[in-house]
């Protein structure tokens, strides 16, 4: 992530030539040292993202503060909604829309807790507002929000269950750009801090998590199910790849 040094500017050296008495000042001028090129970013297409309006409609909005922001994102904690999985893909907005209701209703949040949701066909769902580009603080990993994206794999994927590949190449592609825009490599390991001691780690304790990791890694939960967790290195090679590593 750190940017190469410039190059060195040109340096004139004067060598002064004292032989005898009198004798004359010669300069010696050294060629200019070619700059390095700076590395290039590892950056991945941005995915096809469905907006907040797709879902979300003015009977259902609840009123909410303005978001809050970090100032980029470093690492992406994946979640399953624990929810049915057969369901029809166009009946996705619907889920969200009752995901959302629950969030903002019975536990009181200001938002649905997620930046993104992902269904069974591999549609990406826009989830809390703040404008999918910007690093918007969620509410998806109690300790962890800050500097993180939370993707939500719609459905239940516990041992045992089916995990399609259109759903973890959605999410392939998401946490490739997502990241990408801090040239983060998504099968590294990130520092975070944590925030809540609520979380595995002591309040202000700095964690060593993948940097795309499963709710479980900062959580105590079984979230995102045994199922998708272990596909977790195969969409952190398919990330990578995306970022041209």
């Amino acid at each position: 992530m750190l940017a190469c040094l410039p190059g060195l500017a040109a340096v004139l050296v004067l060598a002064l030539c004292a032989n005898g008495i009198g004798r004359k000042a010669t300069a010696a001028v050294r060629r200019p040292v070619a700059a390095r090129p700076a590395a290039a970013p590892h950056t991945a297409p941005k995915p096809r993202i469905v907006p907040r309006s797709a879902w979300l409609d003015a009977l259902s909005r609840h009123a909410q503060p303005p978001p809050r922001y970090d100032d980029k994102v470093v690492a992406v904690f994946v979640h399953h909604t624990d929810s049915p999985n057969g369901y029809a893909c166009a009946d996705a907005p619907r889920i969200i829309r009752y995901l959302y209701a629950g969030q903002t209703g019975v536990r009181d949040w200001d938002d649905i807790g997620y930046n993104f949701l992902v269904d069974h066909c591999g549609t990406i769902y826009e989830g809390r507002a703040g404008g999918v580009d910007r690093a918007v603080t969620g509410a998806h990993t109690q300790g962890f929000n800050h500097r993180t994206a939370g993707i939500a794999a719609i459905g239940t994927f516990t041992a045992g269950m089916a995990v399609p590949r259109a759903m973890t190449d959605a999410i392939a592609a998401l946490a490739a750009w997502k990241l990408g825009l801090a040239d983060v490599d998504p099968r590294g390991k990130a520092h975070l801090v944590s925030s809540n001691s609520l979380s595995r780690y002591a309040s202000g304790t700095t964690a060593i998590l993948p940097v795309l990791a499963g709710h479980k890694d900062g959580y105590m939960t079984s979230c995102p199910g045994a199922a998708l967790l272990a596909r977790l290195p195969e969409v952190r090679g398919v990330a990578a790849r995306l970022q041209g590593r």
